[in-house]
């Protein structure tokens, strides 16, 4: 199937997309065709190049390769669309670790506000950006890395840009300059760098008034959730065959989930919804793709089912969130999306690099699209403040499941 080569979202970069598809057909010579419509010449730079080699000060520091990629990545940079890029192969390597579910870094997931200021869509489970209260939606307005001899502000900055100095070696630090709108106030964070291992899904029983419930959190939607959801599934039912009426149902939680693999969303809804359109994908020419239930699947359609959402479930998790809220499958509770509706296609080249395109928006079985607005919960609730433990929404996931 072609969709694992579909990238909703690239986990850690993030780097999502916003404007239709351009595609550009490389040419004879030092020509490059832009949609058959139209040429540009490419001679201006080659004089740019024979300029600087004849009269730049510091020839040393004239790197064919980093020239060569700076070049590419302003061509795509002229789009006005900071999620479709070009990765050097180092960055492009980032991106490749992100998805098969280890990197090093700080565990945030990076994206950008309304207003195109560099945000955190979602701080990793388990990461030193989640240990440290950062939050979905934050403002990064500065890095800094004084080992590095770093002190960026962010304004204009690139995804692959952020991430490159945002990561480093395991156990140093980097300190992030940081506005939180909902508090009306900035702050600095500083936090270590550490290997980055979040498992796609996880499986905990919990026991609540005599009834065991199946909580699933789902972090993201990467490489291994093929693998490790079956492996949830089988264990679910079997589970099942021994508490008999003691089964309350299944906790979806898909909180700080940034997205990943389309298809993977999919997957899991296609155990949920018996039949019918999880998500439909359209083209800027117009064109529609639907990705219908894996009607082989169905296991686990006669669970009761509540999924918890947040700020921080983007992309991937929002398809699958908006789907089961669609079919009227299980109540949505927490608070509203993060509002990311398109889809990413990446192409590795032999040199290790890479190109990330936004080629369509998705849809959801109701026709909707929820780019920049994210879907409200069924059940608003906000999470506690303060220096409380207390999780007010897996509490309320956990009641409504066991209410008849």
């Amino acid at each position: 199937m072609r969709f694992k080569n579909i990238r909703n979202l690239t986990l850690g970069l993030a780097l999502l997309a916003v404007v239709s598809l351009v595609s550009y057909k490389v040419g004879q010579g030092n020509k490059i065709v832009v949609n058959t419509s139209g040429q540009f010449d490419l001679s201006m730079m080659w004089k740019v190049k024979e300029k600087l080699s004849q009269e730049f000060l510091e020839k040393d520091k004239m790197d064919s390769n980093k020239m060569k990629y700076g070049a590419i990545q302003g061509m795509v940079a002229s789009l006005d669309d900071p999620y479709t890029v070009f990765l050097p192969p180092e960055e492009n390597k980032s991106a490749n670790e992100d998805l098969a579910g280890a990197f090093g870094g700080v565990g945030i997931s990076l994206g950008y506000s309304e207003d195109g200021v560099l945000a955190v869509m979602s701080p990793l489970t388990g990461t030193p950006a989640e240990k440290s209260g950062i939050k979905a939606k934050d403002l990064i307005l500065k890095i800094i890395d004084k080992k590095n001899n770093v002190n960026k502000d962010t304004t204009g900055i690139s995804l692959s840009e952020a991430v490159s100095l945002i990561r480093g070696t395991v156990g140093t630090e980097v300190t992030l300059s940081m506005y939180r709108s909902s508090e009306s106030r900035k702050f600095d964070v500083v936090l270590k760098r550490d290997n980055i291992e979040v498992p796609g899904v996880e499986l905990k029983w919990v026991e609540t008034n005599g009834k065991n419930i199946a909580v699933v959190k789902m972090s993201k939607f990467s490489e291994d959730l093929f693998t490790k959801w079956d492996e949830i599934v089988g264990q679910i039912n079997n589970k099942k065959q021994t508490l008999k009426d003691s089964y309350g149902g299944i906790v979806l939680d898909l909180r700080n989930n940034p997205g990943g693999y389309l298809q993977a969303s999919v997957v899991v809804a296609s155990d949920f919804i018996k039949e019918g359109v999880v998500v439909k994908q359209q083209s800027a020419s117009g064109v529609v793709e639907t990705y219908n239930v894996d009607t082989k699947r169905g296991k686990l359609l006669n669970d009761k089912l509540v999924v918890l959402v947040n700020g921080g479930s983007a992309s991937a998790s929002e398809i699958l969130a908006g789907a089961l809220k669609d079919y009227n499958r299980g109540k949505l509770i927490g608070e509203k999306t993060f509002g990311k509706g398109t889809v990413q296609q990446p192409e590795d080249f032999s040199d290790g690099s890479g190109l990330h395109v936004t080629i369509a928006k998705w849809l959801l079985p109701s026709g909707k699209n929820i780019h920049k607005e994210g879907i409200m919960p069924d059940i608003e609730i906000k999470e506690a403040t303060g220096s409380s433990d207390k999780d007010l929404q897996m509490d309320k996931a956990t009641e409504t499941l066991l209410q008849k």
